[in-house]
């Protein structure tokens, strides 16, 4: 049991905490998004239990902690130096004591906290004084963590990494096999109540779009319905000449400012960042052309950044059985969620079809990385990048579109020739002076590229050994022995991709 200390801000915040932070420090800190705070990263605690990549890779952001920056998302809590709302305490019952070091139990109720259960720890240099800690962490409590936290398949394949012919590793395991088993994380902590809008925040929406000028207009509609409308709104339309039709974008029919924009250039990413270069806002709302949204939706992304005090929020994303679908399929889906819709937390993932950022940051960013164009990724680097700068995205199950994601149209269209062999292929923008030929690059150039711009060697590294992994285990038995013999066509496609990736990273991020 940890004997907590209380303090009471001068907002009156409940507040419990080890060590000795500094409290007017914590004045400020309670009237922003986290819900706990710590200095651990400066204690000896920065990039501990590094074995997480095992089970993460690359497909979480905060694996590995983020460098040179004041204020940061990480769930690397040190137990003798840390500051909780009571509130948030209570509610998850405080550390799991179920582990030989108190340091592993930190280490698993940040880490539970931050990617399943919605609240914020966060990393604030100077908080704490406290000097450098030891960090002794068993190898029991190593799978004892992944026997509570994941399926069975990631301590095996820990253990296949770790070594298997090992002692040591082989007693750990069967050690934490029979004594734990994996705890469930329904627990989930309660959005903060919605404040009112302050003030009067002027809103840009930005709609990249492509032979899909139908669904533009039926979002086009939706914005109209907005209880807090579009200041502006910036639709850039890159429809071939052949296949538009001008008559059907009229700025008359909606009482907003709308800007119709005929994209000269190709990609969405290009598209998003001519938007932004037209965007006068203090928002500006990332929109894909094949979403619904309900009437407050802009109003709760403004909503939810004013309360928790934030620059940056995805919103929720629903996939809709069919292109038909409107906002009634919308609330059925929201209602058979159920209580599991309701949490804010960190966001894990960014979504240019539903996002939502102040104009501040996205001009730190100066835009998206037009590398990307041509494949997939843009998304996740967006959001990625604006973590890395030190600002919290926030996941907001408030702000619903529904995604009807129709079979035709939209940028992918420009992408579909990527996997075509010969003189027949259509050349794409990450092939830059080297036409692909007869090997077709897998996985993705672009996703590639985000491994080697936002990952370390280690990450890739185990990126690459599960990836080929998979390859033959996600395969039915029958068609292992053809997988076998595409082996090692696989690896040379492979290595096609790290091939364009590498020629991506020596251009560096482009925005033009």
């Amino acid at each position: 049991m940890i004997d907590l200390k209380e303090h009471t801000t001068s907002t009156g915040e409940e507040l419990l905490y080890l060590g000795n932070p500094d409290f007017n420090l914590l004045d400020e800190l309670v009237l922003g998004e986290g819900d706990i705070w710590h200095s651990s990263l400066d204690q000896g605690y920065k990039n501990v239990f590094p074995e997480i990549v095992y089970q993460t890779v690359v497909y979480f952001w905060y694996a590995k902690d983020f460098d040179n920056l004041g204020k940061s998302v990480s769930w690397r809590i040190n137990p003798n130096a840390f500051v909780i709302r009571k509130y948030v305490w209570e509610a998850f019952e405080g550390f799991d004591m179920g582990y030989e070091n108190i340091q592993m139990s930190a280490l698993d109720f940040g880490f539970n906290i931050l990617r399943y259960q919605g609240a914020i720890p966060l990393y604030v240099k100077g908080l704490f004084k406290e000097r450098i800690e030891d960090i002794n962490i068993s190898t029991k409590d190593i799978y004892t963590f992944y026997f509570k936290n994941f399926k069975l398949s990631h301590s095996l394949y820990m253990l296949f990494r770790r070594g298997f012919y090992k002692i040591n590793e082989i007693n750990s395991f069967w050690f934490a096999k029979s004594q734990f088993q994996f705890k469930d994380k329904t627990e989930i902590l309660k959005p903060r109540e919605l404040q009112p809008i302050k003030g009067t925040p002027r809103v840009s929406y930005i709609i990249p779009t492509m032979m899909r000028q139908g669904f533009t207009l039926n979002l086009l509609n939706d914005l109209e319905q907005q209880t807090y409308k579009p200041f502006e709104v910036i639709v850039v339309d890159a429809t071939p000449e052949n296949s538009r039709d001008e008559s059907l974008y009229d700025s008359k029919n909606y009482s907003f400012k709308i800007v119709f924009k005929w994209q000269t250039t190709k990609g969405s990413c290009r598209a998003r960042n001519e938007a932004i270069d037209l965007c006068t806002g203090d928002y500006i709302v990332f929109g894909d052309d094949d979403i619904r949204i309900q009437p407050q939706f802009i109003e709760n992304h403004l909503r939810l950044l004013q309360t928790y005090n934030a620059e940056a929020c995805n919103g929720l994303d629903i996939r809709a059985d069919h292109q038909q679908q409107n906002l009634n399929d919308l609330e059925r889906k929201l209602k058979a969620m159920g209580d599991t819709r309701w949490k804010v937390g960190a966001a894990q993932s960014f979504s240019n079809a539903n996002s939502c950022v102040s104009r501040r940051v996205v001009n730190l960013l100066v835009g998206n990385d037009i590398n990307y164009d041509g494949g997939y990724g843009e998304d996740s680097d967006f959001g990625l990048s604006i973590t890395k700068l030190g600002i919290t995205v926030l996941h907001n199950p408030f702000s619903v579109n529904l995604h009807l994601k129709p079979p035709t149209g939209g940028y992918r269209f420009w992408g579909q020739q990527a996997g075509v062999k010969g003189k027949k292929r259509k050349q794409q923008p990450w092939e830059l002076d080297t036409p692909v030929k007869w090997i077709v690059p897998t996985p993705s150039p672009t996703i590639m590229y985000q491994l080697f711009k936002h990952f370390d060697e280690r990450q890739r590294n185990e990126y690459k050994i599960k990836y080929f992994v998979f390859y033959f285990t996600k395969a039915k038995l029958i068609e292992l022995p053809l997988r076998i013999l595409k082996f090692p066509l696989r690896i040379l496609q492979f290595n096609k991709s790290v091939f364009y990736s590498k020629k991506l990273i020596a251009l560096g991020k482009r925005t033009k």
